[in-house]
């Protein structure tokens, strides 16, 4: 640690999730935690109709106002800072992390096309969060064009390119709302878009570029490539895309006067280059050498690691130099729904009864069912389900595909379907690790971080289902102490993120460990998994496309204006 002063010196850190930011207040010397606070997005995820206009938005979209992001640095912020009880002076950077591929459509100066007068009820002038998936046709014909090109980047993805991703996102703007492309002067990544307002300076950062923009060894696919997908999208990169990259660590730029006044924080401390909230995760584990997957699981699963060896894995989500920590490959695979399938389940299938008593015992639902389902033995509920509500991320690419569940009958309880659901996404991780596995990436050590880390039950489930050791991030803020090393790094108080992750991240080893008659239980409900996963994944039916497509066109789309 290269400060030298004898008071404490402190950073922040800035996690942007699916409906809330968070801002914590680290110690640099150490990696503790002095305080914090929350923001709710005011708008939340508009996933069923426009807040601005109240139109319906058609399946599979999800949108978010940016203005909402903002309110974290004027809201959450100043307060985490005051429950720290630390003198702002003492603060010496800031570093961010956002949910990904979250992309924002930007005017030359960085102001949102939503806010321009007369777009408000245009849905391709908003934010498209992660878990827009309304791109899957493009995403579809981007896959089919670079296998029949044979692009070289096309393995470094694992073969597929989702439709969260930037050039998916942004060929679906192209395609239904061509005016309003022609206005956007730069398509950015959230966690770009927030570095930039923080500022005043965009930098690309380095992460999302390779993960999420299709950025492999300095070069993006070409106008030709491009062109080929639609005439209109040939110069998607030059006139939209390319900007400076930023290393991950390093100073994005400094903080504006305008930030200061709204975060109460020093104007003209360091500002990190923005970061994923998943990648940046890892050196708060202290994740930092290879074979350690860490697992950050919330709404959504997002499975990072880092390699001396450059692997064409099926279905990650990429693989990238550099991308967690300089001198490593990092790779990424995840899936879309963990957490978002066990709150849609307790938000629409538990009966009332169960509501009163999870109430009348001071519990959460998820409690409750947590409790019930603990009680019994390893397929004791004779169902198997697929993971798949809000599609398949890793190691299918596919957001076509749905959940499944089978088994039912009139005896099934509701703590069983949770079991089962827990169960399922369970088997998803397994199938990304023995991915990894069978590409030769083996995984050596499983960490858990974000908040479903708090369900005991759960992790056992992992640990069972693995047949493998689990280790727990040490801390509750996973991706925003992650930020809070990388500020620490780009203030110059560490030379580089392994230096800090050693000092200010850490996990409790082997917090949870595997039962042997229970993990050859799950083996054997595991291999059930995966004969449903590869039929309905793999091409034996397509049946859950076909549902798909039936539901887009009963469903009525709003006009898009010209």
């Amino acid at each position: 640690m290269s400060q030298t002063s004898s008071a404490p010196a402190y950073v922040v850190g800035i996690d942007y999730g699916t409906l809330s930011g968070r801002a914590v207040v680290i110690r640099v010397e150490d990696g503790e935690e002095m305080g914090s606070a929350v923001c709710t997005y005011r708008h939340g995820v508009m996933d069923t109709v426009l807040a601005a206009t109240s139109e319906p938005l058609p399946p599979d979209w999800a949108l978010q106002v940016p203005a909402d992001y903002i309110d974290v640095l004027r809201q959450a912020v100043p307060a985490a800072v005051q429950a720290a009880g630390v003198a702002p002076e003492s603060i010496i950077g800031v570093g961010t992390d956002f949910t990904a591929c979250t992309m924002v459509p930007v005017t030359a100066d960085g102001t949102p096309l939503n806010e321009l007068p007369g777009l408000r009820d245009r849905p391709h002038a908003y934010v498209k969060l992660w878990r827009h998936h309304a791109a899957q046709a493009q995403a579809d014909r981007i896959n089919r064009l670079a296998e029949d090109r044979r692009e070289t980047w096309l393995p470094r993805y694992g073969g597929l390119i989702s439709s969260e991703w930037e050039f998916a996102k942004a060929l679906q703007v192209l395609e239904e709302d061509p005016a309003l492309y022609g206005l956007m002067d730069h398509w950015v990544e959230a966690a770009d878009w927030i570095v930039w307002q923080l500022t005043g300076s965009y930098v690309r950062n380095a992460c999302s570029a390779g993960y999420k923009g299709i950025l492999q060894d300095g070069a993006y696919p070409d106008r030709s490539f491009l062109a080929a997908l639609n005439p209109g999208f040939a110069g998607f990169v030059e006139e939209k895309l390319e900007h400076r990259i930023g290393a991950l660590g390093s100073a994005a730029g400094t903080l504006s006067a305008e930030a200061a006044a709204w975060t109460g924080l020093p104007a003209g401390i360091p500002v990190a280059v923005g970061n994923v909230d998943a990648h940046v995760t890892a050196p708060a584990a202290g994740a930092a050498s290879p074979g350690q997957m860490v697992a950050i699981m919330g709404t959504s699963t997002c499975h990072v690691m880092s390699s001396g060896e450059l692997r064409e894995v099926p279905g990650m989500c990429g693989v990238v130099d550099g991308g967690i920590v300089d001198g490593l490959y990092g790779y990424e695979a995840g899936q879309s729904g963990v957490g978002d399938i066990f709150a849609w389940f307790t938000a629409h299938f538990v009966p009332p009864d169960l509501v009163d008593e999870a109430a009348g015992r001071g519990f959460s639902v998820h409690e409750l069912l947590t409790e019930q389902a603990s009680l019994e033995d390893v397929g004791a509920h004779g169902l198997l389900a697929l993971d798949w509500q809000s599609g398949n991320r890793s190691v299918l690419v596919d957001h076509e595909l749905s959940g499944l569940l089978v088994g039912l009958t009139l005896a099934t309880a509701p703590h069983e379907v949770y079991r089962a659901l827990l169960e399922a996404t369970a088997f998803g991780t397994r199938t990304i690790v023995e991915t990894f596995a069978a590409a030769g990436i083996p995984v050596e050590e499983f960490i858990a971080a974000g908040g479903l880390v708090k369900n005991r039950f759960l992790m056992q489930i992992y640990a069972d289902v693995l047949n493998m050791p689990i280790s727990v991030i040490r801390s509750g803020q996973g991706p925003a102490l992650g930020s809070a090393i990388h500020a620490a790094v780009a203030a110059g108080a560490y030379p580089h993120v392994r230096a800090a992750a050693a000092a200010m991240g850490g996990v409790q080893q082997q917090a949870y460990l595997p039962d042997p008659d229970r993990a050859e239980s799950y083996s054997r409900l595991y291999a059930e998994y995966v004969a449903l996963h590869d039929y309905f994944g793999r091409g034996g039916n397509d049946v859950m496309r076909r549902l798909k497509e039936l539901r887009r066109s009963a469903r009525r789309i709003p006009k898009v204006l010209a």
